[in-house]
């Protein structure tokens, strides 16, 4: 199955299990108070299937346009309601009873997110232990007093077990630009804290390679540049290159690891190199012309399309670990995780609104299909997390106070519990159009940032 397919499928059920769990929240709950269901809609648009079940025939759809959902209740407001049917009419709720409909909702979303870390808690999560590499001269990571092989413990006061937390801490504490406590410990176990000035970070940094502008970089180990499985079709195999060849030179570069190999491939993308390899005992020279592929903004890298050798696999095995905890904790941990991811979009949202983050940060459905597709790649619990991540966001985007979405309706009705009667028809109507100029406004730079990345990479 191609790339292609794959992230249009991921897409797809993506938006399936998140459209259908957030409306199955308001379905469930209007059920529960009593409120009649005339349709649930999966999509918006021309109905491609319907069917009607349960005592009150509610329509079950599908329709044409897959880029949400909507659950109709029988109300006053919308049409005729037969005078035996109107205690069961949304809009002759208790207001407490339609403050709970609404929020039923994105409260599924954050349930939802909560069952999935649950479940990838109590499995496992594999990542790579946070060991450094030398920090890049005069960075903040250099200045603070980084050191090769030191592994990073905690950052702040929350434990750092892998790369991916060390990632998410950091970039919570980014958002601030201030100075954090990072603990670490050298490779004979002795501990001591770093304070990290954030400071210099910019607004444009934190939706590119932020760790590398602070000057923290992985641990690279010293193993030579072994290759392993050449990659079908890929240049090294058009070149010539075998699984066991041992690289000695590149270019007029000298190799004496896998890593200066790596370095001088991605710095000639498309450029012819001279490429000399120890092939059992033998010294044989290679044209090689490494593929350029898509890298941050509109650059380029090359690629030969060629794996590590086994050594080097050996070492980074020996760094991997994998996070996981008990049933019982693994709840605490999720509900943390959903509670933690909330507050920070919140806080994303806002910032972007005041100037201080960058409008690149807000990604639209193109985005949202491409790491559905990558996720999916590789392996459910990347397809998972993802889920999880998205079923967050969708959460918080709705209860977001603007018309036209779960957070708007809420104003309204915690406004008349305040002046103790309904919002006017006439503030609703205009409520409703500038939500649908704000919507469309973060339509267009979600789908503006989205082209943007489709065709710089």
């Amino acid at each position: 199955m191609n790339n292609a397919v794959i992230t249009i499928l991921s897409f797809i059920v993506t938006l399936g299990v998140l459209v259908v769990i957030h409306e199955l929240g308001h379905y469930a709950v209007a059920r529960i108070v009593g409120v009649k269901i005339l349709r649930f809609s999966v999509g918006f648009g021309r109905a491609i299937w319907v069917r009607r079940f349960g005592r009150d025939q509610t329509e079950w759809a599908i329709a044409a346009v897959p880029l949400g959902g909507f659950v109709k209740m029988l109300d006053e407001r919308e049409g005729d309601v037969p005078a035996g049917e109107r205690d069961r009419a949304f809009n002759r709720q208790g207001v407490g009873a339609r403050i709970l409909i609404v929020l039923a909702g994105p409260l599924a979303n954050f349930l939802l997110a909560i069952v999935l870390y649950w479940a990838l808690f109590l499995t496992g999560l594999p990542g790579m232990k946070p060991v450094l590499g030398p920090p890049a001269r005069e960075s903040a990571a250099a200045v603070a007093g980084f050191r090769d092989g030191e592994t990073i413990r905690a950052i702040g006061d929350e434990a750092a077990h892998t790369w991916n937390d060390v990632r998410w801490l950091l970039l919570k504490e980014a958002v601030r630009r201030g100075t954090v406590a990072v603990e670490v410990e050298s490779s004979g176990g002795t501990s001591a804290t770093r304070s990290l000035d954030l400071s210099g970070l910019t607004k444009d940094d934190l939706d590119r390679d932020f760790l590398g502008k602070l000057g923290i970089r992985p641990f690279r180990p010293n193993v030579p540049a072994e290759l392993g499985r050449v990659l079908p079709g890929s240049a090294a195999e058009r070149a010539g290159l075998a699984q066991g060849d041992h690289v000695l030179r590149v270019g007029d570069k000298d190799v004496a690891t896998w890593f200066d190999f790596t370095q001088e491939v991605s710095a000639n993308p498309g450029r012819t190199l001279a490429v000399v390899v120890d092939r059992q005992g033998h010294r044989v020279e290679l044209k090689a012309t490494p593929d350029a592929v898509p890298a941050e903004g509109d650059a380029r890298i090359g690629r030969l399309g060629v794996e590590a050798g086994p050594r080097l696999k050996q070492e980074y095995d020996r760094m991997t670990t994998t996070v996981r905890y008990g049933p019982v904790e693994a709840i605490g941990r999720a509900v943390h995780k959903v509670y933690d991811l909330s507050l920070f979009s919140v806080k994303m949202l806002g910032r972007m609104v005041i100037g201080d983050v960058s409008w690149k940060n807000l990604s639209g459905p193109i985005t949202i299909a491409d790491y559905a597709g990558q996720s999916a790649q590789l392996g459910w619990l990347a397809y998972l997390g993802f889920l999880a991540l998205v079923s967050v966001s969708l959460g918080v985007l709705n209860l977001l106070p603007i018309p036209l979405l779960d957070g708007g309706h809420l104003v309204y009705y915690f406004a008349e519990i305040v002046k103790g009667s309904p919002v006017s028809e006439r503030t609703m109507e205009i409520g409703q159009r500038l939500g649908l100029a704000l919507l469309l406004g973060l339509t267009f730079f979600a789908f503006y940032n989205d082209i943007n990345r489709l065709f710089t990479g």
